[in-house]
């Protein structure tokens, strides 16, 4: 499982099923299934843990141009150390940020460090591969209390380009769509 683009045993496990859809399946929409390599969520089980997905800032303006991008970013301590009897400056803090890029606000990337990021980048992982744009997120009622609810709500909200980025299926290794520059 370490031998392509993406070196994790999902990606590897992934490869293997549209391999053997395309060799061995009946179904004639299997003949070219594909993995897509393209915005892979990847987390780091350190403490707290590290979720990312997509470009990280600096590789969106190399690839789009700094004029087109736009990042949104929070720093919040998370909930559950709300009833904790300690300074609020020394309780644990969770870093989201957002970066999207072209008119509609394309999310081209997600990164976040803190409780559960983990858990919640697999669910956004399946909204950027769908395209999803920052309005898409404004749209999306937040969960309260998460932390994922930050993403949905980070300001400002409501403001962007209302323009949702559902407009190309992530199966059998279609490319993500990408921003409308």
């Amino acid at each position: 499982d370490v031998c392509g683009n993406v070196e994790l045993t999902p990606m590897a496990i992934a490869a293997g099923r549209r391999l053997a859809d395309r060799l061995f399946s009946a179904n004639t929409d299997h003949a070219y299934a594909k993995v897509s390599y393209d915005n892979v969520p990847t987390v780091v089980f350190s403490h707290p843990p590290i979720g990312t997905i997509g470009l990280t800032e600096n590789e969106a303006i190399e690839k789009y141009g700094e004029e087109s991008v736009k990042v949104y970013t929070s720093k919040f301590s998370n909930l559950f150390y709300g009833p904790f009897q300690i300074d609020p400056s020394e309780k644990p803090k969770t870093c989201m940020k957002l970066v999207c890029a072209g008119q509609s606000e394309q999310v081209v990337g997600l990164h976040v460090i803190g409780m559960a990021a983990d858990e919640l980048l697999q669910g956004f992982g399946v909204a950027m591969k769908m395209g999803a744009t920052k309005a898409d997120f404004d749209s999306c009622i937040a969960i309260h209390p998460t932390a994922a609810e930050e993403f949905v709500t980070l300001f400002p909200w409501g403001l962007s380009s209302q323009e949702t980025g559902a407009k190309v299926s992530p199966l059998n290794g279609n490319e993500a769509p990408s921003p409308d520059l």
